[in-house]
């Protein structure tokens, strides 16, 4: 891992993309390295992962004890890997981790607070058999499926037919804004309820995150490495905090509290115990495959569609806001439209997937890996690849899954507010581009963060509020007014297309330069061409002309 001061790969100067970084995406790091920075990536991700079931669980009517909590996530970690192996490899090919998302949540919890789906009391649920209770939860996640899979339908079709390059005209960084940093401001419950089961642990967790990532990353640390043959031991020096941050992170915190709990300063039961799961472990077999339809036949209903739409929409912005992003990080050139395109429509294929295998949750670009990315200074491609084959194996072994997720819940809390302020940040980051200065961009800016607060909530409070006669419309409407993502999304997006504007003002002159929107001319330089391209194939396309003219492939040749 450690690599000698004298041959490291130096930092690389991108003053063009604004940035140093200590492997880009396309450079391949020893194989050692790749699977530190793999574990680092997979352990990030596993934070996000294991936080859906946290939240998702108790809505589905699970017990926190239920040994399906654990393959719930080992399915959700399965179908990330196969989706991240594709999309970096096949797909928009930038270094990111894609897998399930807390935009989806939003809806989901939108539709599993109509009334047909409500828990039942927890005395009814105690007399009931193993058998009821089972299905008590099976049956809510089929309507999830179902929901799910349809509605990803429609963002694949987006991308592969190139029509989210044309949607790029109206998804501005007034859209993008609210709509991301809406996902985090809106589970901010979530993480108080967690982070308080035992708040010196969870602050712990952020104040250590936040030594590690921030204060401590220039820091170095010595380790004895050998050099191979005729140079024996010598020490290198290599920069341990800002590679691992979040890797030591859970490690120190987790073993505090296993020291806690063994010295008896936990009591029997306390949330903060590493023992407090220890069932799941028990109970989780060594060896599941996943499979589709593990849970039944998914179950199709309007309501249920329409409210997942939300956060397919969610996640489409989200994830076209974050492709330049990566792209500035690792170094290269601004993601043309046909990766733009088959990034998006990969996208809908892994949530198409993730439905259909029983996920309880689609796929998403995963902001905490993005940000991995960021402190890390390490985009290599090479190195999600590794972290995605973790993420295959370990979906398949379930009894390495079940470990994990025997994390604290006060750690996860700890997680929780520095990843879900970290993407709400990241939603404000868009606001970049735009002139702030404008009292338009302020309204627009204001209206579509407040009134979607407002409204969900008191629709929160006011579950029986919409009586149009019908109950598919009523629930229908419930779920859609009730999704922050979706309302202000919308919002902002119609605003800002229908107030007068400069494209100046509005931001779109430096977003289109980020977003390459002109692939036409940028096509034809080679380092993109070497970035983006198949990893095999490319040069037999190039010599077929009816290629350029399709949206995801690398000889796209069309304009906006």
């Amino acid at each position: 891992m450690a690599v000698d001061a004298e041959q490291q790969n130096s930092p690389k100067e991108s003053p063009a993309r604004g940035g140093t970084i200590s492997y880009g995406i396309d450079d391949n790091p020893p194989w050692y390295f790749c699977i530190m920075m793999a574990l680092q990536h997979y352990l990030t991700m596993i934070g996000a992962i294991v936080s859906i079931p946290f939240i998702l669980t108790p809505a589905l009517c699970m017990r926190d004890e239920d040994p399906a909590r654990g393959t719930i996530i080992s399915t959700m970690i399965f179908v990330t890997g196969l989706i991240t192996f594709l999309q970096t490899t096949w797909g928009c090919r930038l270094p990111l981790v894609q897998g399930g998302t807390i935009s989806f949540l939003v809806p989901t919890l939108a539709i599993l607070s109509l009334p047909r789906w409500k828990c039942p009391s927890d005395e009814l649920i105690d007399a009931m058999s193993d058998a009821e209770r089972t299905e008590l939860w099976q049956v809510r996640m089929r309507e999830l499926s179902g929901a799910i899979a349809v509605a990803a339908v429609s963002q694949l079709v987006l991308g592969f037919s190139g029509l989210v390059g044309k949607l790029l005209r109206i998804v501005t960084p007034l859209t993008i804004a609210p709509t991301v940093a809406l996902v985090g401001i809106t589970l901010f419950r979530h993480a108080s309820e967690t982070a308080s089961k035992q708040w010196g642990i969870a602050v712990g967790t952020t104040a250590m995150l936040t030594l590690f990532s921030q204060l401590m990353a220039n820091v170095s640390c010595p380790a004895v490495v050998y050099r191979g043959s005729g140079h024996g031991l010598r020490v290198a020096w290599f920069p341990l905090f800002k590679l691992f941050p979040v890797l030591l992170t859970i490690a120190i915190m987790w073993t505090l509290c296993g020291i806690l709990t063994a010295t008896g300063v936990f009591p029997e039961g306390h949330p903060a115990r590493t023992d407090v799961r220890l069932r799941v472990l028990q109970d989780a077999a060594w060896f599941r495959v996943p499979y589709p339809g593990q849970f039944g036949l998914p179950t199709v209903s309007l309501a249920g569609v329409l409210g997942m739409l939300a956060g397919v929409i969610a996640c489409t912005v989200e994830s076209i806001s974050y492709y330049p992003t990566i792209a500035q990080m690792c170094g290269a050139p601004p993601p043309p439209l046909h990766a733009i395109n088959r990034g998006i429509g990969v996208e809908g294929l892994g949530t198409v997937l993730a439905g259909l295998w029983g996920a309880g949750n689609g796929t998403n670009t995963f902001g905490e890996n993005v940000g991995a990315i960021g402190v890390t200074r390490v985009g290599s491609r090479r190195v999600i690849q590794w972290a995605a084959a973790i993420m295959v194996l370990q979906g398949v072994l379930s009894k390495f899954g079940a470990i994990f997720i025997m994390v604290p819940d006060p750690v996860v809390g700890g997680i929780f507010c520095v990843m879900f302020g970290m993407i709400t940040a990241f939603g404000l980051g868009a606001l970049q581009y735009v002139d702030l200065r404008s009292s338009r961009n302020l309204y627009i800016l204001g209206v579509s963060f407040f009134f979607p607060l407002v409204l969900c909530l008191w629709l929160q409070e006011h579950p029986g509020a919409i009586r149009t006669g019908s109950e598919t419309v009523d629930s229908t409407l419930s779920v859609l007014l009730g999704t922050t993502i979706l309302v202000g999304g919308v919002l902002g997006c119609v605003l800002d297309n229908l107030i007068p504007g400069t494209d100046e003002e509005r931001g779109l002159v430096a977003w289109s330069k980020e977003m390459a929107l002109d692939v036409g001319q940028q096509s034809e330089h080679a380092a993109e061409r070497s970035t983006f391209d198949f990893p095999y194939g490319s040069a037999l396309m190039r010599r077929w002309k009816w290629t350029r003219h399709v949206p995801f492939l690398p000889t796209y040749k069309m304009k906006l």
